[in-house]
């Protein structure tokens, strides 16, 4: 038995599928081969109908798995459509935008199965049996009808293979990503953020009788030691590992074995995520011994309101002053993560967030916008409040570039000033030396109607640039953009080497 994978990940960063890794893993573990169409322009693989299929006919396979996100999915009906022309193989949609849509995904036309939830076990018995029927997290069409079996019990992921990184060219993957690797040594998230996909994850096992107290997993110390001993014997040029855990730092047991054993094998940096409210000294003095260089926070937004009523994040600012502080003392590089253009958001909003960046002065700051994934509670909200344009949404491919969201010309156009220039608005705010030039271009920024804004724009970003010229040769203390679009970071901050 073979299976195929399409992972579409077009016009965005490029990404290591974990959910296809742990997968491929399992499967070839029972016996299974298996196979990657790894589509991503910046990896050498456009969309390319013909490419696509003498690859998917040179494998053969019996199954053709696609691992779908919901900015990824346009491209996942297309690709799936235009192989329905030439091959009659069953294809299966998994990953995240199936579980959070599972009956729409399903009816389409191009989509022969569905696989609901974690998909380890799932694959593996659906390829035993040969018949989708009675095989849990398994959906099928009987009759015109979208008929979804109950899932299984989370997985035990202490339990599971060695992930499968083969599967992908993961050397070409480490050098376009600078040298990062990400590692995963969890699954779940002990919060409930109204745009995040945990929340619904947990329904929807709830509905098949599993409770979620088993939703929070954690892979053993020894099994990741074992993995990055593994990768740093099989790849090379690797300068940072990078843990894609929601929250790396909430096990603090775990966290004390993992640092004592981590120095150990490597003195390779690392990044991780953390949570204002849970982030005390032991746990910034663990990372900080063990050579964590960037910790990182999601902060949303600066707005209490915004973040109480629209995101479900109960934490204060406060709670987030906090936290930044106790990194600082440990020598820990900040990064913290914001989003614009939230349904009911305000220019006052607004303007909270970026005061909250200029005061607590992380290392650096990720912007986007926000997107109302379906199935979340944030999707309802922002459906609610009728401030979606849902003709547009289907067309982003990403969430930095553009927005879906329609809160009012006044609110619309602040938010587009502030995510074009977002680094000037801070240093505008923050209090720093020789920092009046960007006060006074923040000022003129926000008296320009609609017009002005557009048809000045570009020397506005060129303004950006002169000021940003002049605070280097000064010496002044600043954010600029750097290493993407979305991304400012402090000019303290001097090594070239560690790029997101």
């Amino acid at each position: 038995m073979r299976i195929l994978f399409i992972y579409p990940n077009l016009n965005t960063q490029v990404g290591f599928n974990y959910g296809i890794s742990y997968i491929s893993g399992f499967l070839k573990a029972k016996g299974i081969e298996t196979g990657l169409v790894n589509i991503n322009e910046k990896l050498g693989y456009p969309l390319d109908r013909e490419r696509i299929k003498k690859d998917v006919l040179a494998f053969g396979p019996d199954i053709i798995g696609f691992s779908v996100l919901t900015n990824q999915y346009k491209y996942a009906l297309e690709i799936a459509r235009d192989i329905k022309s030439y091959t009659d193989v069953p294809i299966l949609f998994g990953g995240i935008h199936v579980t959070m849509d599972p009956v729409e995904t399903l009816m389409q036309d191009e989509v022969d199965l569905i696989c609901v939830g974690e998909g380890e076990e799932a694959l593996a018995e659906l390829v035993a049996a040969g018949n989708p029927k009675g095989v849990a997290n398994i959906g099928r069409k009987e009759n015109g009808k979208a008929v979804i079996e109950p899932l299984r019990p989370f997985t035990d992921i202490t339990t599971l293979p060695f992930k499968d990184y083969e599967i992908f060219d993961f050397q070409k993957i480490i050098d376009a990503k600078d040298g990062w690797v990400g590692l995963t040594a969890s699954r779940g998230c002990p919060f409930r953020c109204t745009y995040c996909l945990n929340h619904k994850i947990i329904e929807v096992y709830k509905e098949s009788g599993h409770l979620p107290r088993g939703y929070i997993r954690r892979h053993t110390v020894d099994q990741m030691i074992a993995e990055i001993e593994y990768l740093l014997g099989h790849y090379d040029r690797i300068k940072m590992f990078i843990f894609d855990d929601d929250i790396f730092t909430f096990d603090k047991v775990w966290l004390r074995k993992f640092t004592e054993r981590y120095t150990s094998v490597t003195d390779i940096p690392f990044v991780c995520n953390a949570h204002a409210r849970i982030f005390d000294d032991e746990t910034a003095r663990l990372l900080s011994d063990a050579g964590c260089r960037i910790v990182k926070f999601g902060l949303e937004s600066g707005s209490d309101r915004i973040r109480r009523k629209v995101l479900s994040r109960y934490m204060t600012n406060k709670h987030i002053e906090d936290a930044f502080a106790i990194a600082d003392k440990y020598g820990l590089h900040t990064s913290a993560f914001v989003m614009l253009g939230l349904p009911y958001e305000t220019i006052g909003d607004i303007r909270e967030t970026v005061d909250l960046l200029a005061a607590i002065k992380p290392g650096r700051f990720r912007w986007s916008l926000f997107f109302p994934f379906v199935g979340t509670k944030a999707y309802s909200i922002a459906r609610s409040s009728g401030q979606i344009d849902l003709e547009r949404m289907e067309k982003l491919d990403n969430f930095t570039d553009e927005t879906c969201m329609r809160l009012g010309p006044e609110v619309d156009l602040y938010c587009d000033k502030v995510k074009s220039i977002l680094c000037a608005f801070v240093n505008a705010h923050s209090g720093l030396e020789h920092t009046e030039g960007f006060r006074r271009l923040a000022e003129e920024i926000e008296a320009m109607d609609k017009a002005t804004w557009h048809q000045k724009k570009e020397s506005i970003l060129r303004a950006v640039e002169e000021l940003n010229e002049g605070m280097e040769k000064s010496g002044g203390l600043h954010y600029t953009v750097r290493y993407n679009p979305f991304m400012g970071v402090r000019s303290d901050w001097k090594d070239d080497s560690i790029s997101a």
